[in-house]
């Protein structure tokens, strides 16, 4: 089920979505054999910005990323707002539990930088919003956005990008085909899975023994040692791809973004992920990572 969603995707995309920057990114996503090595901005440019914010995700644009990251969670009214957290407490001027807050009241306050700073510049977008700015120019990660799966596609719909949008999840291969045959035209989908962990095992084995080929599996490992090699080569065999995060070392065996931007050779840590076979990086060094790529053709 999982991979013939993602033929008919490929398929059938709008011919303006196919003309578009986001197209041709959505056209490498579902292409296993690509060399193209996807970079995903985690919470857009937050190194400048605020993140998850409209002005970090407009800088990722500019600097050529392939894919923006965005969280999201619902409030008091039902709205879907750019937020990692529970709370607005680490991320804005103001204090309170999203889920208890109405979005115009959220919007009352500013952003904050990452070292805590107020924007005078920025307030907390709804996800329409930043669909609407991210719609033909970047592709884009719903992220904790599988458990309002029904609501973030309503909104794709509506805006005419539901191709260019990815949604995550740990739910199993039976829930997840339930989920996506009751809609006509669904976002793309792909797993996570920690198979360090058993639950995340747990599911890989799920996936690999249902022999579908999800567009492509996020793993991670405390080690990346001959095991972790196993793991992703039988994950490219099975026509899917690998999507690694660089964001801290407990997640990719220490080729992290840290150790890359220390490092005088940032090939030393980004050249063992493409080596373990990663053709989606997640990273919170969006510009360090497409220099070396382009240092090294893959991109």
């Amino acid at each position: 089920m999982l991979l013939c969603m993602a033929v008919v995707s490929a398929l059938y995309l709008p011919a303006e979505a196919q003309m578009s920057r986001a197209g041709r990114i959505v056209a490498e996503m579902h292409n296993p054999a690509s060399d193209y090595v996807i970079v995903v901005a985690h919470r857009g440019d937050w190194r400048n910005y605020p993140e998850n914010s409209i002005a970090a995700i407009e800088s990722a644009i500019r600097m050529g990323v392939d894919m923006v990251e965005l969280d999201i969670k619902m409030t008091r009214d039902s709205v879907l707002v750019l937020c990692h957290d529970k709370t607005i407490d680490r991320t804005t001027t103001g204090r309170g539990l999203i889920s208890t807050m109405t979005a115009d009241s959220i919007r009352k306050f500013n952003l904050r930088y990452a070292h805590g700073i107020k924007s005078p510049y920025d307030h907390m977008p709804t996800l329409r919003e930043a669909l609407a700015v991210c719609k033909d120019r970047i592709t884009v990660n719903v992220d904790q956005g599988y458990e309002y799966y029904e609501q973030v596609l309503a909104i794709t719909e509506e805006l005419g990008m539901t191709d260019q949008v990815l949604i995550k999840g740990k739910a199993s291969v039976a829930e997840v085909n339930a989920k996506m045959a009751a809609h006509p035209h669904n976002m793309m989908y792909m797993p996570i899975t920690e198979v360090w962990k058993p639950s995340g095992l747990k599911l890989y084995n799920e996936h690999m023994a249902a022999g579908e080929a999800p567009l492509a599996y996020e793993m991670s490992f405390p080690e990346l040692d001959a095991e972790a090699f196993a793991f992703c080569r039988k994950v490219i065999a099975s026509g899917s791809k690998v999507w690694m995060n660089t964001l801290w070392p407990s997640i990719c065996g220490g080729y992290d973004d840290r150790r890359a931007n220390d490092s005088p050779n940032p090939g030393e840590v980004y050249g063992k992920l493409l080596e373990l076979g990663s053709s989606i990086i997640q990273t919170d060094q969006p510009k360090k990572l497409i220099e070396y790529l382009e240092s090294v053709g893959r991109r």
